[in-house]
C-alpha cells in the first residue's frame, strides 16, 4: 500500500469543505460544509459530521483512506476547520464560558508581555485542542451495512465499523480532562499538558526558563477553571439474540462517548454506532500483568436509536 500524502490530503480537505456544494429544488447552489463552518465560528454549533457519501464523491480515494485510517483524519479534518474557521467570522462571538474568557486574557496577556524571538518550552505555549471549541465526527457510507460485535476482529482496528446491538448499561455524563492548566508558585508561568488517555500523571515541576535558568524550582498547581473538560460516557453493548449462534454466549462491546455523542442512547434501546475501534492503552501496574493482550473499544462517532422491527438495517436508512 502506498504512503499517503498528508500534505496533498489537507489541501483536498480545505477544498471539499470550503467548496462542496449541492443544488437545492431551485438550482440554487447550497454550501453543505460553507454553511456548518460559519456556524461553528459563530459558537451556534459545536459537532460537524461529515457525510463520507459527499467526500467519496468530492475524492473517492481520500473517503476511504479516512475509512482505514480514521483517527488520523480526524486530527487533520479538526486542524483544517481550526484553520479555517476565522475567514468564516462574520461577527464579534461573546464569550460563553469561563474558559472562554481565560483564553481571550491570556491571549491579550500574551501579546502584550511576550517577547516574539524569545524562544520557550512547548509546555508554555497555548495547545491546539485548548483553542477547538468543536468535535468533528464521520457519516458512514450509506451502502456500509452495519457488523454484529463477533464480526469486528483485529483487522478492524483504527478503522470507522459501524455495529448494532442492544444497550446494556450506561455510566452517567461526567466530566474528561482534555487539556490540564498548571500555574507556576514561583514564577507566575503556565504550562498545559494535554490528555489523551484515561488516565494521567499530573506534572510537578516547572518547565519554564525563569524556573529553569535561576534553579527555583517551582512547584505546579492544577487550574481547574483554565483546564478544559469535555462530557463523557461510557456505554455496554450487547449483541441482538438473532446475531448468536446456538450455543454461544451474547458478545459485548465497550462504547466510549465523548461531547456531542452523550446522552444519545438507553439501556435498552437498540443501537446502530459508527465509530473508530481502537485498543485500550493502560498505564502502570495495569499494562505490565496484562502484558501483549489489550482490551478495546469503540470510540463513538455516531449513535442512531432503532426500533427492534428494523432488523435489516444500514446506517443510509435513516440520517
Amino acid at each position: 500500500m502506498a504512503r499517503r500524502d498528508y500534505a496533498q490530503d489537507r489541501e483536498s480537505i480545505k477544498t471539499f469543505l470550503s467548496e462542496f456544494c449541492k443544488c437545492d429544488d431551485d438550482g440554487k447552489k447550497e454550501f453543505v460544509y460553507g454553511s456548518q463552518l460559519v456556524k461553528l465560528a459563530h459558537r451556534e454549533q459545536v459537532l460537524i459530521t461529515i457525510d463520507l457519501d459527499d467526500l467519496a464523491e468530492f475524492n473517492e480515494s481520500l473517503a476511504e483512506a479516512v475509512v482505514d485510517n480514521c483517527r488520523r483524519y480526524t486530527s487533520i479534518f479538526s486542524d483544517v476547520i481550526a484553520e479555517l474557521l476565522p475567514s468564516y467570522k462574520q461577527q464579534e462571538v461573546h464569550a460563553k464560558d469561563a474558559l472562554d474568557v481565560y483564553i481571550e486574557h491570556r491571549l491579550m496577556m500574551e501579546s502584550r508581555t511576550r517577547n516574539p524571538m524569545e524562544q520557550r518550552d512547548e509546555r508554555n505555549s497555548f495547545p491546539s485542542e485548548l483553542m477547538k471549541r468543536f468535535e468533528v465526527g464521520f457519516k458512514p457510507v450509506s451502502t456500509e451495512k452495519a457488523h454484529s460485535i463477533r464480526e469486528v476482529k483485529a483487522q478492524h482496528i483504527g478503522k470507522l465499523v459501524t455495529v448494532r446491538g442492544i444497550v446494556t448499561r450506561c455510566t452517567e455524563v461526567k466530566p474528561m480532562m482534555v487539556v490540564a492548566t498548571y500555574t507556576c508558585d514561583r514564577c507566575g508561568s503556565e504550562t498545559y499538558q494535554p490528555v489523551n488517555s484515561l488516565s494521567f500523571t499530573p506534572v510537578h515541576d516547572c518547565p519554564s526558563d525563569d524556573c529553569r535558568v535561576n534553579k527555583a524550582g517551582g512547584r505546579l498547581y492544577l487550574q481547574t477553571r483554565g483546564s478544559k473538560f469535555v462530557k463523557f460516557q461510557e456505554v455496554k453493548m450487547q449483541e441482538h439474540s438473532d446475531q448468536v449462534p446456538v450455543g454461544h454466549i451474547p458478545r459485548s462491546m465497550t462504547i466510549m462517548c465523548r461531547g456531542e455523542v452523550t446522552r444519545m442512547a438507553q439501556p435498552g434501546d437498540h443501537i446502530v454506532v459508527s465509530g473508530v475501534f481502537l485498543p485500550l492503552m493502560r498505564t502502570g501496574f495495569a499494562q505490565m500483568i496484562q502484558g501483549l493482550l489489550s482490551e478495546t473499544f469503540l470510540q463513538a462517532h455516531r449513535i442512531i436509536c432503532i426500533n427492534k422491527n428494523d432488523e435489516d438495517f444500514g446506517p443510509g436508512m435513516q440520517s
